[in-house]
């Protein structure tokens, strides 16, 4: 597939980041496709935020030619097409949690469900690992340095 990038504002990493994901609606839809675990286009369709079907399309073909997710057809049924994220888009989660607890630090109206902030407040380095985790099985390919993050654990005290 041919790769398409957005355009340059300057080589500024964070302004190069936003390029990428700073929209309106990609960091949802990978929000979506990563954390809710939606794999089609009806789930992330049917999501909270009301997204259109032609800006969902096209978000998905940014995230595809950007190289953050991946479409294959669903082997139970060729008609569909299953996304799921690549290593480049999970290595985003470190900064989807930091998102999502400066949200709820100073937006009071902002939500999300108890047992996931009580799981993220007790132990963010492994919210992040066992999501990273489900995607790396369920995608069959081995878990990016898994002996790095239990090294690292490991020197820390942490478990």
């Amino acid at each position: 597939m041919t790769k398409i990038l957005p355009s340059r504002r300057s080589n500024c990493p964070i302004a190069r980041a936003l390029d990428f994901v700073g929209d309106r609606w990609t960091l949802v839809v990978l929000r979506d496709i990563i954390m809710a675990r939606s794999r089609y286009f009806q789930e992330l369709l049917a999501g909270n935020e009301g997204i259109a079907s032609n800006i969902l399309a096209s978000r998905l073909k940014l995230l595809e030619g950007a190289g953050m997710i991946t479409r294959r057809r669903d082997p139970a049924q060729a008609k569909r097409v299953i996304y799921e994220p690549t290593d480049k888009a999970l290595d985003l989660l470190p900064v989807m949690v930091e998102l999502i607890r400066w949200g709820m630090k100073y937006d009071p109206s902002a939500a999300a469900p108890a047992h996931f902030l009580r799981r993220l407040a007790e132990d963010r380095e492994g919210f992040i690992a066992d999501i990273r985790a489900v995607h790396d099985q369920a995608s069959d390919r081995p878990a990016p340095q898994a002996k790095e993050r239990t090294r690292n654990r490991a020197s820390t005290g942490k478990r």
